[in-house]
């Protein structure tokens, strides 16, 4: 799959439809990615990073890109702010989150929570592929 992914570089490369510097980049960032034959042992390296990548081909004005890193301490953060939170501010948060479809209760959120949602998504590597776009999201 990732001399798949190479090919497909090259020949966007070889088409125009990207720069040499933008297909170094890419071909860089697959090389980042782990080998499907040699997946990671659990807890062998702690991921720091939620990586967003697309690239749209579709459109006439050449490619569009998104490469997006988000650290996961972020989410830790996230979870320690909320614990100052006062209780009757979460339980009208709850109900506009319910409101909204996401029925998410954030009373019950604890960072023992997110470490485990964290060590899960070190395993996390989803590829959607169509003709005009390429979206990647991994942890690294």
């Amino acid at each position: 799959m990732m001399n798949e992914q190479r090919r497909q570089v090259l020949q966007m490369l070889a088409d125009g439809k990207l720069a040499a510097d933008e297909a170094e980049r890419l071909i860089d960032a697959l090389g980042r990615e782990r080998p499907e034959s040699a997946p990671t042992p659990r807890g062998a390296t702690r991921p720091k990073y939620l990586r967003v990548v697309a690239v749209d081909t579709s459109g006439d004005s050449g490619p569009s890109r998104l490469n997006i890193r988000v650290p996961l301490q972020l989410l830790r953060a996230g979870v320690r702010l909320a614990s100052l939170i006062p209780p009757e501010a979460l339980v009208k948060i709850n109900k506009a989150l319910d409101r909204s479809g996401i029925p998410i209760d954030l009373t019950e959120l604890r960072p023992q929570n997110i470490e485990e949602l964290i060590e899960q998504l070190g395993e996390v590597d989803i590829d959607v592929d169509d003709p005009g776009s390429r979206v990647q999201v991994f942890c690294e």
